[in-house]
Formats: C-alpha cells, structure tokens, sequence
C-alpha cells in the first residue's frame, strides 16, 4: 500500500507582472515553490491561475509551469478550465495537477443547473424585466486512475471549485468607486447577488455528486477548493448533504465529509481576516474514502492578512490563501 496526498491552494491571481511591478514572479514564485514542496503531493487542486500570452501561441500556463518548477510536480499531467477558443482563461482558472493518470476531465456552468433570473430593484435605471444572473466560474471535474502502479484501475473523481466570493455584486449606478456605494439598500442587494450565485455553484457541485453516485454507489468522489464559505455556511452544508439537514437516513452513504475537522480548532482556518482566521477552503470526501484516510495539514504558519492590503499599494508575495493537503492510503 502507498500514500496519496491531494492538496487545494488558492494562488491568489497567480500571474506574470510587467517589469516595474511588485511583487515580480520570481519574487512570488521564491516563497510560494517551497509552500509546494512542502505539499508533497500527488493531485493539486488550484484555483486563481492566471493564464499567459506567447507569441503565436495559444494563451497557456507559463507562470504556473514556473512555479511547479524543481518540485515533485514539475512535467505531471495537467488539466485547466478552457474557453470556447480552447485556451485557458485570462483569469482565475481552475487547474487539477496529478501525478497520476487523468482519465477524462470536463466542466461545468450552468449546465446541470439553470442560471437564476432576478429583476434588480436598485439598479439605475431599475430593470424593467428579470436577468440571468450568470455564474462567472465553472466547476472542473476531474477522473483520475488512483490504481496502484497501474495494475488495477480505481478511479478518484476530483471536483475542484471556487465558489462566488462574498464581495457585493456590482449594481447599475450604485457604486460611487471600487470601494464605496451609493445606498446600503444597493450594497444589500448586490450582496443578495452574489449569494445567489454561489449558491448556485453549490447546487450545481450536488447535483453533479448525485449524478456520479447514481451511476455508481461505490464512486470515491473528493470536493476541494475555495467555497467562500465556512463550514456551517449554507453553500458547504448543501454540498455536504448532511442527514441531519435532509431527515432522511437512507441518504447517508451519499453525505460528504469535511476532513478538515480533524485538524485541532485553533489551526483549523485558510484565510485571516481583520485578525480573524476563517476556513473557507475546504476538502470533502465521499465516506467510502474515510477508511483510507489519515489525516489533513494546513499550512498557515505565516499567513498574511489580507484586509490589511488596503492599507498599502503593494501587495504580498504569497497568497492570502493557506494549502491544504489530506493523505490517504492507495488500494
């Protein structure tokens, strides 16, 4: 029997910078590749790739191939949310890492769960008719060999996500600059918004986990990424589908378990805000993977502050994101 380590990061807006700008890449790249080594893992979830531009060349993954540089995931397989042109988005893509073989990948956004439509009330000019309130992200799922050696097949479905975050939605005509609204009836709403939009994403991840699990019972099934949410929030509790928020106990084989809560709760957090540490990444698990599980780490030691980003132009090398990493024992 071997171990498997699946990892989530959040790179923060991972990305080239022009020539004067601070931080530089190389000076990211100098804190960040030790932050991957340490992983040691054989799947990386990440979310917040940005892509890069070569001459002649579709846009690809340049600073991300940079960065995974000397480490144990430099020349794995690779696989990234991709636009109807078949480039990697400009922004904030979704890339599952693996040093196992990757059977099939896809994504989703609003496919399996229609796109909601709402008549904004504050908008200026008030809308006249409901809008599609489109989610800007996909999911990315991902099928993995996680078969020893390549003697048997065991297949690992990988569904990294990073759900809307919980900045306000921008409404027509409320905002009097990045940072300041007109109303807080506008604030509100486009908060309301952005709710709805991951919630959206959530219902989707569900709906997605119960069709893998119709089509087989037995499927191991991991979620990880960026929710934007804690624990006990309504996007994660939907995806989780816990029996005590259903009532049904017929359905316990489908709950997915959050493997973080064996981390001790003073360390149990991937994001500190305004001094607070908040756990908003998370990994959950199909409970078939529980026997093989043995233990999650988050590495958060030196974690940054990211609300005191506005106190300053530059920003921080590192990711105001903490890695997160779980470490099962292969069949």
């Amino acid at each position: 029997m071997r171990s498997l380590r699946i990892a989530t990061f959040n790179l923060e807006n991972f990305d080239e910078t022009e020539p004067d700008e601070r931080p530089s890449l190389d000076e990211r790249i100098a804190l960040m590749r030790p932050q991957i080594e340490r992983l040691r893992a054989d799947i990386v979830c990440f979310q917040e790739v940005n892509g890069q531009e070569r001459d002649g060349e579709p846009r690809g993954l340049a600073a991300l191939d940079a960065l995974l540089e000397g480490t144990n995931l430099e020349g794995a397989e690779k696989v990234s949310t991709r636009t109807q042109a078949d480039e990697v988005f400009n922004e904030r893509n979704l890339v599952v890492v693996s040093n196992l073989p990757i059977v099939s990948s896809a994504q989703i956004r609003n496919e399996l769960v229609n796109a909601p439509e709402y008549r904004r009330l504050t908008a200026d000019p008030p809308d006249t008719e409901a809008k599609v309130i489109g989610i800007e992200r996909p999911i990315q799922h991902v099928v993995i060999d996680a078969g020893e050696d390549g003697m048997q097949t065991e297949l690992l479905h990988v569904i990294n996500v990073h759900l809307k975050s919980k900045l306000p939605t921008n409404i027509p005509g409320q905002k009097v600059d990045n940072f300041t609204w007109k109303t807080a009836s506008g604030w509100a709403e486009g908060f309301f918004l952005s709710s709805l939009k991951r919630m959206s994403q959530a219902l989707e991840v569900r709906w997605l986990v119960d069709q893998i699990l119709d089509d087989d019972p037995n499927a191991s099934i991991i979620v990880a990424g960026d929710f934007n949410a804690e624990p006990n929030e309504v996007p994660v509790l939907a995806i989780r589908g816990d029996v005590e928020s259903t009532g049904n106990g017929d359905l316990a084989q489908r709950v997915l378990v959050p493997i973080e809560q064996t981390i001790p709760e003073p360390s149990r957090f991937t994001l500190l805000y305004q001094g607070q540490g908040e756990m908003i990444d998370h990994m959950l698990v199909t409970r078939n993977l529980l026997g093989s599980y043995r233990g999650s780490e988050i590495h958060n030691e030196i974690l940054h502050d990211e609300s005191l980003a506005f106190a300053v132009d530059r920003k921080f090398p590192e990711s105001d994101h903490a890695p997160m990493v779980a470490e099962f024992i292969a069949p």
